[in-house]
């Protein structure tokens, strides 16, 4: 065997969530609740990588993501990729995007915007993907999509 292969488990179901960028990795954890699953789940952190320079990867056996905890995760960490395992083939391989609207997600820093002060979803669009310019559907408030405090 290869001295410098990588040993992580192979799933038999379930997602892989790579190209996370390292220092988001536990924010993702936390994020997916995957401290309270029962399933097997694998966290790799600091591999290097071409993309990301160090990036996390994170096995989770017989679980597969909803879109809304994927747009969740597109804040956290746009660009991931997600690969679904079926009988340990990936079936299907796609990168995490930012949705044109995030409903529910992220909270408003506007502490006079009306979600902050009734009981409702925020509406947030995305202005600049590129940039991570996201503004409040209420107030129009422009946020960073770095420095968002999500929704609970």
């Amino acid at each position: 065997m290869n001295k410098k292969e990588r040993l992580v488990a192979a799933i038999k179901n379930g997602t892989v969530i790579d190209h996370i960028p390292s220092d988001k990795t536990f924010e993702v954890v936390n994020l997916l609740g995957l401290a309270n699953v029962t399933a097997t789940v694998t966290i790799g952190f600091n591999y290097p990588s071409t993309k990301v320079g160090q990036k996390g990867i994170i096995k989770v056996s017989d679980k597969f993501f909803t879109d809304a905890e994927i747009s969740r995760l597109s804040v956290v960490a746009p660009n991931v990729v997600l690969s679904i395992i079926h009988n340990y083939e990936v079936v299907e391989k796609k990168t995490v995007v930012t949705p044109d609207e995030l409903i529910g997600i992220v909270k408003c820093n506007n502490p006079k915007c009306i979600t902050n002060n009734e009981p409702m979803d925020t509406v947030f669009h995305v202005v600049d993907k590129a940039r991570g310019i996201l503004r409040c559907h209420y107030c129009d408030k422009e946020q960073d999509i770095n420095e968002v405090e999500l929704q609970k």
